[in-house]
């Protein structure tokens, strides 16, 4: 498979061809360079998992890890080296898929969603960087690897975040969404050295003379410092606050982030350090488990309130993040699979909901095309106007909902089967959030499609259905939504699973038919609610629970207490403190020291006045001067 080499060289290349020429370029020119740059890495990325998946497995039943390419880049010691390559096992592969597909999606759609935009060449140059610098993350052949691509991709974020750089907040949002990774990031850096000197290697599957040596006790620290790296990437609480402001970029990039690139790295990487996890750390991995369970129902709490369709859809990505590394928590060792049902689920959710969100924000970007507002009071009875739209919209609503035959239901059910295997609170705990997340998705799907229209607003400007450019991929995406959880079409479960070993999905029927129940209660709910033109109830409540409904609305205040502790305390009380000490004594000493110099120089400066007979006069009382203290 030598051949994949390029998956990495055509968008990286796309991407300096458009940042050097695109400025002498057409939209239309520089659109189609990325697009066909993008359908081309589709195509070689689905032929690698048909020709990596339907090659023989191993003796043991598990499919075989390959390396096209793998060369010392920077060589330390004997046994330490950082290397650069292409990896390629089953979730590698399957990464793949899901970045290529999404990525091509966002390619086709942003030709609609962006026409006529300021900067449209410099938007694909940037798209091509984002996707190269994923896919780089997912094939590396070690951690270090991986982190050079995760900061790449940071970049990349930074960049198309604030992508409106003449707007305030984009500028904003896309230096929040830097800096709080680069805080989370640094304890990524520090897990990894640690991991490289006590493992003495960079790879993924440490030296075992060295750990016997005592460096697997050391194993549970750098996989925990690694997590938070994965945390802060992938929006976990409370890391997850630059996630609702980077909805500032365009929607198609919105798309882009929360499916298929940014916020799935830190689930892949705990699942690519899942092995490691689970033999040396797994308290460490239990904790994943709690994080992502609570920062699952605090997203979720706070999607049932939103006004704006985008931040609905970010909080509902943090909890569906959740939900994915909740399923990599609760495995265990003692478990007869060796964590495989949770490592399998979370990387069969992690597919799905790629191809569910993308066709929620896509749908979002084609509602925001026609009515020009992210508020859903500027929306309501849009089915009339936008049936392609509605009905894509609903579908993706229904499989993030859990509803069969939709693939929602298929991903979600195996979490929930791992959840009850390791804890029934933390299984109730679950299904309790999987039907917020019915609720609150169908009180969006409510506010937007039926409720009150705003006429006068559609008056002025009529809603209308996106070009073919934005509704293709509407619709390809519904379509996977729809079909991508039979197994006779795609038989996911037989590939993706714990250390490439076989795994088939399976369905509990106990579980399955009550989540499907809840589920179904909670739409019945939201639609009671919601699906009217007047709404007495939900302002009841509001009214009733103004407090809580509030602080819901308002994120909980976490932004506005990292506001304070910041401004308030560390700026003023630490920073301000440290900043008049370094201005004035650090400062202070250094400026005596030259003005002393300065002074001694200006003082002596007569003693050089060119004169022989002075400089002689002053060479013999020297001596003399010499001569009378030795002498002495």
């Amino acid at each position: 498979m030598e051949y994949t080499i390029l998956i990495l060289l055509l968008p990286f290349l796309s991407f300096l061809i458009l940042g050097l020429g695109g400025k002498w370029m057409s939209h239309r020119t520089a659109g189609l360079i990325g697009t066909v740059v993008l359908g081309a890495v589709t195509v070689l990325s689905y032929a690698t998992a048909a020709i990596y998946f339907s090659s023989p497995r191993l003796a043991d039943g598990t499919f075989e890890t390959l390396m096209p390419y793998n060369f010392t880049w920077l060589p330390f010691t004997d046994k330490l080296s950082i290397d650069m390559g292409i990896l390629l096992d089953p979730i590698s592969v399957m990464m793949l898929i899901v970045i290529s597909t999404v990525s091509f999606m966002v390619h086709i759609y942003s030709f609609g969603y962006m026409k006529g935009e300021v900067g449209f060449q410099r938007y694909y140059a940037f798209l091509s960087l984002f996707t190269m610098s994923m896919l780089g993350l997912v094939v590396a052949t070690n951690i270090f690897q991986m982190y050079l691509f995760w900061e790449l991709v940071g970049v990349s974020s930074y960049l198309l975040i604030g992508f409106y750089y003449t707007k305030p907040s984009a500028i904003a949002a896309s230096k929040k969404a830097f800096i709080v990774t680069r805080f989370a990031d640094l304890g990524f850096l520090i897990g990894i050295l640690i991991y490289g000197y006590f493992a003495e290697t960079y790879t993924f599957t440490p030296d075992q003379m060295a750990l016997a040596k005592g460096g697997a006790a050391m194993l549970p620290l750098a996989l925990g410092l690694m997590f938070i790296g994965g945390a802060g990437k992938s929006a976990m609480f409370p890391l997850h606050i630059w996630l609702p402001d980077a909805m500032e970029g365009p929607t198609p990039v919105s798309a882009l982030i929360h499916a298929a690139t940014m916020v799935v790295a830190g689930v892949y990487l705990v699942a690519r350090m899942f092995p490691l996890f689970i033999e040396y750390a797994p308290s460490t991995l239990h904790i994943v488990a709690y994080v992502g369970a609570f920062t699952a129902f605090f997203a979720a709490s706070i999607a049932c309130v939103q006004t704006d369709i985008k931040r609905v859809l970010a909080f509902s990505t943090i909890s569906q993040i959740g939900f994915m590394m909740v399923a990599l928590g609760v495995c265990t060792a003692s478990d007869p699979h060796e964590g495989g049902l949770g490592y399998m689920a979370s990387m069969y959710h992690l597919f799905t909901h790629a191809m569910f969100k993308a066709l929620l924000f896509l749908g979002a970007g084609s509602i925001i095309h026609a009515v020009h507002s992210n508020e859903m009071s500027a929306m309501g009875g849009l089915r009339k106007y936008m049936p392609i739209t509605h009905i894509t919209f609903l579908i993706a609503c229904l499989a993030i909902a859990g509803i069969p035959p939709f693939t929602g239901f298929f991903s979600k059910d195996e979490i929930l089967a791992a959840c009850f295997q390791f804890s029934p609170v933390m299984g109730w705990i679950m299904t309790v959030i999987a039907a917020m997340t019915a609720f609150y998705m169908f009180r969006l799907y409510y506010g937007i499609f039926w409720g009150k229209e705003n006429k006068e607003l559609h008056a002025a400007h009529t809603p209308h259905e996106s070009p073919l450019t934005m509704t293709f991929p509407l619709m390809f995406l519904a379509a996977v939504t729809v079909v991508g959880g039979w197994q006779f079409i795609l038989p996911f479960g037989h590939f993706i699973s714990s250390n490439g070993h076989a795994y088939d999905i399976h369905l509990d029927p106990t579980i399955a038919i009550t989540s499907v129940v809840i589920a179904i209660i909670a739409i019945a709910l939201a639609t009671f609610i919601y699906a009217k033109e007047k709404q007495p109830v939900a302002d009841a409540l509001a009214r009733r629970f103004r407090g809580l409904w509030t602080a819901a609305y308002h994120r909980f205040y976490i932004d506005e207490i990292y506001q304070y502790i910041t401004h308030r305390i560390i700026f003023r009380r630490i920073s301000t403190p440290i900043a008049w000490w370094d201005r004035h004594v650090v400062d202070g000493f250094f400026n005596f020291l030259a003005w002393s110099s300065n002074a001694g120089s200006d003082s002596i400066r007569t003693l050089q006045s060119g004169r022989i007979q002075q400089y002689a006069l002053v060479f013999l009382l020297g001596v003399l001067a010499l001569i009378l203290i030795l002498l002495l």
